[in-house]
């Protein structure tokens, strides 16, 4: 559903809810609050979760608790998520590989949703495929000699996000901020300009399009029903998801730091 059409049916709707007020003070404004989907995007650590004592996964279930979403967008791929949650239903273990890897959902999210009833929604474009062909393809850039100051110029880059987060890279209130989010874009800016022609859909600017292209089919699927969405991916996809979420006027931005408070 495009933007427009999103809009369209939120004012149908919000006419409806007036008309039918009985009330005094029913106006358009109110009733499209009443109907926005309220969207928190949520950075993870993944396997540094089970180390982590700021950011542990008793933090994150708090935190994800707190929220009350009824749905969950999640780092997995749309056709592993219900492989995922089967498995889960079957033996209490998720056995699905793509899924295991991320602790957030195999010790977390999956079993809170079979609990609390949220609905669990795979939006990760990462394929097998896509995967072995970047590690391919930046494999034979950091071996051509004609190419390293490239490659030394996307290493400092990563050195300078490590330095500038050392001893906060895994505080929930530090994660969910602009300036986490400023320090990461600035991370990948060498990365993606010389390496995403390379990496095809695995470069950084793909991938990132073909995983919010993803968050945005989720959300209007839910558009215009007043529901809480959760978006859960590693914390370096966070600023692009915000990014892709700007434009959108049937949702409410959350501010997440609010959950680990």
């Amino acid at each position: 559903m495009t933007s427009v059409s999103r809009r369209h049916a939120l004012q149908t709707g919000a006419a409806f809810l007036c008309s039918a007020e009985v009330f005094t003070g029913c106006n358009f404004a109110a009733a499209h609050r009443s109907r926005v989907t309220s969207v928190y995007v949520i950075g993870t650590i993944h396997r540094r979760h089970r180390t982590s004592s700021a950011y542990s996964l008793a933090v994150l279930e708090t935190a994800l608790v707190r929220a009350r979403p009824d749905v969950i967008i999640t780092e997995i791929p749309p056709d592993r998520a219900q492989i995922a949650l089967d498995s889960y239903r079957r033996s209490g273990e998720v056995t699905e590989p793509r899924t295991r890897v991320f602790p957030e959902y195999t010790d977390v999210l999956i079993p809170l949703s079979e609990r609390l009833g949220w609905r669990v929604v795979g939006a990760a474009a990462w394929t097998p495929e896509i995967a072995a062909n970047r590690r391919e393809a930046l494999k034979g850039i950091e071996q051509d000699k004609s190419r390293a100051q490239q490659w030394a110029e996307h290493m400092a880059a990563n050195r300078a996000f490590a330095k500038a987060v050392a001893g906060r890279s895994d505080d929930p209130l530090f994660i969910h901020t602009d300036r986490f989010d400023h320090l990461v874009a600035a991370s990948r800016e060498p990365y993606a300009r010389h390496f995403d022609a390379d990496l095809g859909a695995g470069g950084w600017t793909a991938i990132n399009r073909a995983h919010t292209d993803l968050i945005a089919s989720a959300l209007d699927a839910i558009s215009g029903q007043g529901l809480t969405a959760i978006i859960t991916f590693g914390t370096a996809h966070k600023y692009k998801i915000l990014e892709s979420l700007k434009a959108r006027e049937d949702i409410a931005l959350q501010d997440a730091r609010a959950l680990f408070g």
